[in-house]
């Protein structure tokens, strides 16, 4: 098994010599010859006519790691998928983060494999629901760490990448994130050569001597496209980015927000902002306006100045053909991207991040809903304590107010089973249609009253009941002029 150490390397952090808070870059010290970056002296992949050829090393009760977001190697999935059925294998352990496609080892081909995500996405929600699939709580900057450890054996690893270039190198393109990782830690590398797929800047560059096997394709990249709302979600969404935009987010800020219609907008709104910053877990289409309005230009950044970070790209061809061969921006592992002390760093950090429900105390539920997986806890944790670690951060839970079928977002307690994504403690800026709170130094009773008055009119009274009957206390009715008392 590959021998290796994980290891920190500490310095104090820059906005202030006598604060505790540090930042670390986390760095892998493994085996010379698994170094990504390092070319094998000797070695060649071998060169497959055929996708099943690729993949025909797996065997039964083997563990494989699976590219994932854009970069998902959906050839080499069916081909492992026909290769199991062919040879009756059983027990491949499939690894990945969110992936696209159909996911076809949690269908047709179900009894010869066990799916573990490592975030939920839609081909598998329902097959993890079902408990033929599982998943892994886990924050996404401690992923590398899990692919290290001595007891985790990697069998195999499906990569999409580029050719490579003069040099030998492939690149990761859209997906640097975990896959890094996962190509050191694994026994074996099965390469999807793609040229459609992006050269991308930053720590993205795996040497062809990693790969053992290597099938070449061409075909353009799965895209992505966020799930359609109603428009009244649409307007809440508009109405929510406007907020923040214009009183959570001041010039010279370093932002991180997800994918969808709160991204997109917000960043309409913050092209007459200035010197803003960009050090985020994924960049999506909705970020094309901004960067070309010339607001973003990473100056005020202590981590990477001038350049934007992320770890992954999900959208269309157009922010692929963006990041393509472009020193502006870089896609780190999220080991780095997602550390807490790189993030702090940082001054006026602002992460934006979802929630399912909050209850009326500041507890956020993000990845389940009820005894249901839904996605996954990802980075939302690292960013929301690595912003309210930053010079004048500001960490920020947003969400319209109710659900498609007007349930309110804002419950007196949590569904059961629901898994708590972030703490109350951890919670400060909560940001819905009707408005902003902020909870930070916030008693139980003070929380409930600015809960309540951002959730839906329509549900205000029954939380205020609910909060009476819980926390044994009136509040002046004056606080909610929609309830009738």
């Amino acid at each position: 098994m590959l021998n290796t150490l994980f290891r920190r390397s500490w310095r104090t952090a820059p906005q202030s010599q006598a604060s505790l808070i540090r930042h670390c870059r986390r760095e892998y010290i493994i085996d010379f010859k698994k170094e990504p970056f390092q070319a094998r002296p000797g070695r060649r992949p071998i060169e497959c006519d055929t996708p099943l050829e690729a993949v025909e090393c797996i065997r039964s009760n083997s563990r494989v790691f699976v590219h994932g977001m854009c970069a998902t190697p959906e050839l080499l999935i069916h081909a492992l998928c026909e290769h199991a059925q062919a040879n009756d294998l059983r027990n491949i352990e499939m690894v990945h983060l969110l992936t696209t496609g159909t996911a076809p080892q949690v269908l047709k081909y179900k009894k010869h494999f066990t799916d573990t995500s490592l975030f939920v996405s839609d081909n598998v929600r329902n097959a993890v629901d079902e408990g033929y699939a599982d998943y892994v709580p886990i924050f996404l900057s401690e992923i590398p760490l899990l692919f290290i450890k001595e007891d985790y054996v990697m069998d195999a690893a499906l990569i999409q990448v580029s050719p490579p270039d003069r040099s030998g190198y492939c690149s990761l393109g859209v997906s640097v994130d975990i896959a890094r990782a996962a190509i050191a830690g694994s026994n074996q590398v099965i390469g999807l050569i793609n040229r459609h797929m992006p050269r991308s800047h930053g720590e993205g560059h795996v040497h062809i001597s990693h790969f053992d096997y290597v099938y070449e394709h061409h075909t353009p990249l799965s895209t992505f496209r966020a799930p359609q709302k109603t428009m009244q979600e649409i307007e809440a969404y508009k109405t929510m980015a406007s907020l923040i935009a214009t009183e959570l987010i001041e010039d010279a800020a370093t932002i991180q927000v997800g994918i969808g219609e709160i991204s997109k907008f917000m960043y309409e709104d913050l092209k007459n902002h200035r010197n803003l910053g960009i050090h985020t877990e994924l960049i999506g289409d909705g970020i094309l306006p901004l960067l070309e309005s010339g607001a973003v230009t990473n100056s005020h950044k202590r981590e990477h100045p001038g350049k934007t970070i992320c770890t992954f790209v999900m959208g269309s061809k157009k922010v692929f053909d963006l990041i393509d061969d472009n020193p502006s921006i870089n896609l780190l592992e999220t080991n780095y991207v997602n550390d807490i002390g790189v993030i702090s760093s940082n001054p006026n950090v602002v992460a934006v991040n979802s929630a399912l429900e909050i209850d009326i105390t500041g507890q956020v539920v993000a990845d389940t809903i009820g005894l249901n997986v839904y996605s996954g806890v990802g980075g939302q944790m690292d960013f929301i304590r690595g912003a309210a670690l930053s010079k004048n951060g500001k960490p920020v839970i947003a969400m319209p107010s109710v659900t498609s079928h007007g349930e309110s977002k804002i419950v007196p307690t949590g569904k059961k089973g629901g898994a708590t994504t972030t703490t109350r403690a951890h919670t400060r800026y909560v940001v819905t249609e009707y408005g902003i709170v902020d909870l930070f130094g916030k008693n139980l009773k003070q929380r409930c009253e600015a809960m309540i008055s951002i959730a839906h009119p329509k549900h205000r009274e029954f939380l205020y009941n609910e909060a009476v009957r819980r926390f044994k206390h009136v509040w002046n009715p004056d606080y909610y002029p929609t309830i009738a008392h």
